[in-house]
């Protein structure tokens, strides 16, 4: 079965979302729109303060968790702010899920996993035909992300301080490839 879906894993700073990043603007690039949500961290002093979610198609952003929220699920010493989450991340990925060449979830973790939402978007975007990008936590146990990683159209990479640098390019070209099959 020809690989759709192709997920992230590792530690954190290892550049996943910076991966995701790249290969994306490879893909749109071609004349492909991708869609769906990144999320990155954001440091006050070199201190990790939140994290952002970003819509990869239209820009808009919010905070998805910050050290000084005092609503919200608590993970960590962060608050989740499970509302934005669903108000940019979910709505990007169900606006890819009907728009888009290539769907992106960044990530699948268990901050994102406090939303059924996001749960469901997930479920959505992996039972559909489209090629999906994500990244997946590395250390994160949950059904989903287990049933996600083992699905026969779906491949788990490993991303290293090796592989990191030749990655965007070499999943820029497989996808490019599997969309370019897909249109013929």
């Amino acid at each position: 079965m020809k690989k759709r879906v192709f997920f992230l894993v590792g530690p954190p700073g290892i550049g996943k979302t910076t991966i995701i990043a790249k290969t994306a603007a490879t893909v749109k690039a071609e004349g492909y729109t991708v869609g769906g949500m990144i999320t990155q961290e954001s440091r006050l002093c070199g201190t990790r303060v939140g994290f952002s979610v970003t819509d990869v198609y239209s820009g808009k952003q919010e905070w998805l968790a910050h050290v000084n929220y005092e609503t919200g699920v608590r993970f960590g010493k962060y608050h989740v702010n499970v509302e934005a989450l669903d108000a940019v991340g979910v709505k990007a990925v169900m606006f890819a899920l009907e728009n888009c060449d290539v769907i992106v979830i960044d990530e699948v973790g268990p901050m994102e996993l406090f939303s059924a939402n996001f749960r469901m978007a997930t479920r959505s975007a992996l039972q559909s035909s489209k090629m999906l990008l994500g990244v997946v936590h590395w250390k994160a146990r949950d059904a989903l992300i287990d049933n996600a990683k083992s699905r026969e159209d779906a491949e788990v990479i490993d991303v290293t301080y090796e592989n990191r640098d030749r990655l965007p390019e070499e999943l820029a070209t497989r996808i490019l490839a599997l969309l370019s099959a897909k249109a013929h």
